[in-house]
């Protein structure tokens, strides 16, 4: 959500921090977005200075600024190539440990600095892609199938035949769109 929304539901996500806290370190996979990757890092620092804490299931941290990072993205991760859509004023930065959700091939990222996008922990990834994140990268959505399952039936996940054509080639189409924006 936007800034304004992380005041409104900080008083709820501390009621339900503990368990949102147990879920993530028990291997629940979550995908928090914008604003609530934000929230699920140590702090949001307000572009006025006001600091909302956050749960601290991610390490990082958020300073909101006066510009805003807009436009299309292209990041390499560890489940391979992922495009989306970032609109975010929040300048994140990655504390030591803290693995990043990919890193910037094309676009700004946490902070448009340091080339490193959204952040992830066992199965929580926190990002500033927005939508189509899951339909546009199908692994991603796989990864998070998986780790759900798995974590239900304490089984090996095997997925069924799955045909990403349509897809993979949309993500494709907006890779090669976007790098020859950037060249």
């Amino acid at each position: 959500g936007q800034d304004s929304g992380q005041s409104r539901v900080e008083a709820d996500l501390e009621v339900i921090g503990d368990r949102l806290r147990g879920l993530a370190a028990d291997g629940t996979p979550m995908v928090m977005i914008c604003g609530m990757y934000q929230m699920f890092g140590h702090a949001f620092i307000t572009h006025e200075g006001l600091e909302l804490p956050g749960l601290g299931i991610l390490d990082v941290t958020t300073r909101g600024q006066s510009t805003r990072m807009i436009g299309g993205i292209v990041l390499d991760t560890d489940l391979g190539q992922v495009v989306g859509f970032e609109n975010h004023s929040g300048a994140t930065v990655l504390g030591a440990s803290q693995q990043p959700f990919g890193r910037v091939v094309v676009g700004n990222g946490n902070n448009g600095n340091d080339r490193t996008e959204g952040a992830r922990t066992h199965n929580v990834i926190g990002t500033y892609l927005h939508g189509p994140l899951l339909p546009a990268n199908p692994k991603v959505a796989d990864a998070l199938i998986a780790a759900a399952a798995e974590r239900a039936t304490a089984r090996p996940f095997e997925p069924g035949e799955i045909d990403d054509t349509v897809a993979d080639e949309a993500r494709t189409r907006q890779v090669r769109r976007l790098l020859a924006k950037r060249s």
